[in-house]
């Protein structure tokens, strides 16, 4: 409960998105931008407007595109969140107009895995807020929460679009560098939401559950389910354990099933997300 109070606080919020941005800022200033990449998003978005109409400028383009996604963000998301959201994209667009040095990298395509790398990273910690950095983040919040889409395939999927409707208009090579860049910052975001809350759920399948589950139960402090089964060949009805655990719990977990039923099944899973009490908490923006 401690903690999921400090993740609600402002200060925590507003340091995630600070951070998140400088970062981000970083990615885009020292390694995209000097290599003639694309930027994804809204502002890529704006870029291409630009080359089509010959009017206004990219910094125009992307206020129009924010108006209607901020007031969407407004009305179907929480005005916590577009308070948040404000504070990010003023950040954002402080910190790279200060960011000027250029990382020196030669090789493109060790530019658009480091810019990925870095650009992922900065955008998933500020993910890990009740905010964003504002536009096309306040349309992947919004259809994460409504339609259960991840956050990261949502922006490789728009960005891949964007990246198709460049070709014939910008340098080709750029435009497939951008794409891949585009990919691994997409795994990067998933990485960092998901970065404390991905568990393993193991399965045991014993005669001695019982015993098995007390041990779990006071050794580790693990709270376990009996789901009831049936064996297949002989017919007898058995108690399958079901638990969730730490990935450091799974070798003392194989100790004690196994120091007591050597003729143990254990199946380990791995888990996308567990929230509940122990675990995560569920983010509320």
């Amino acid at each position: 409960m401690r903690f999921q109070n400090i993740a609600y606080s402002v200060p925590w919020n507003l340091f995630l998105i600070t951070i998140g941005s400088f970062i981000l800022a970083i990615g885009l200033k020292s390694i995209i931008i000097p290599h003639g990449m694309i930027t994804g998003g809204f502002s890529g978005l704006g870029i291409l407007l630009l080359y089509y109409s010959e009017s206004l400028t990219p910094g125009l383009w992307y206020l129009i595109l924010n108006i209607p996604v901020f007031i969407i963000g407004w009305k179907f998301i929480s005005k916590r969140f577009l308070y948040y959201s404000l504070y990010g994209t003023i950040v954002l667009t402080i910190l790279i107009d200060l960011v000027t040095f250029k990382i020196e990298i030669t090789d493109p395509w060790l530019a658009a895995l480091a810019g990925g790398i870095v650009v992922g990273a900065g955008t998933g910690i500020i993910f890990r807020s009740l905010g964003s950095a504002g536009g096309n983040n306040i349309i992947s919040i919004l259809l994460n929460q409504r339609l259960g889409i991840r956050i990261g395939t949502y922006n490789f999927g728009f960005n891949f679009v964007l990246f198709l409707f460049s070709f014939g208009t910008l340098d080709t090579d750029l435009i497939l560098y951008s794409m891949a860049t585009s990919y691994i910052v997409s795994q990067v975001i998933e990485y960092c939401i998901t970065l404390f809350n991905q568990r393993k759920m193991i399965f045991i399948i014993s005669e001695k559950s019982r015993p098995i589950a007390d041990q779990i139960i006071q050794n580790l402090n693990r709270g376990a389910t009996f789901l009831k089964g049936e064996g297949a060949y002989t017919g007898k009805s058995k108690d399958i354990i079901l638990l969730v655990a730490n990935n450091f719990q799974i070798k003392r977990i194989e100790e004690i099933v196994f120091g007591i039923d050597p003729d143990a099944f254990l199946i380990t899973e791995n888990t996308f997300n567990v929230l509940g009490k122990g675990f995560s908490q569920r983010k509320v923006y």
